[in-house]
């Protein structure tokens, strides 16, 4: 729903991946505090390596009236990125998608960073 922090997200993969082991694939967020990709970062930390995201971060929770949704897939694509971590997305098409979607959905909210901000300059390739 939101609620956990990166410490928190961390201490939680730490004491689980003994008890689950290789069952333990997937992380998944919301971005209800503004937290969803930093406790992507702290799961990757522990060896998560898969997570569940939605294109504007398309989504919610039932127990969080008003939450914001789902980490957004275009901003773990540039987090991943920025860091070297390669998705195979390719950044212009994931960003011509979400204006899609934002068609589609017209009067709805959608979320996520990346859609304002762009990609940095400093980014050599579209594809992460």
């Amino acid at each position: 729903m939101g609620y956990a922090d990166p410490a928190m997200v961390r201490d939680l993969f730490e004491a689980a991946f003994p008890i689950a082991g290789d069952r333990l694939a997937c992380g998944h967020f919301h971005d209800t505090r503004g937290m969803g990709v930093a406790n992507v970062n702290a799961a990757l930390q522990t060896g998560v390596t898969r997570f569940d995201a939605c294109l504007a971060g398309i989504g919610g929770c039932p127990h969080a009236p008003g939450a914001s949704g789902n980490v957004a897939s275009e901003d773990l694509v540039y987090m991943f990125a920025s860091m070297g971590i390669s998705t195979g997305i390719d950044f212009d098409k994931l960003m011509a998608l979400r204006k899609r979607v934002a068609g589609w959905l017209e009067g709805e909210t959608l979320h996520g960073t990346l859609w304002r901000a762009g990609l940095p300059k400093t980014m050599l390739t579209a594809t992460a």
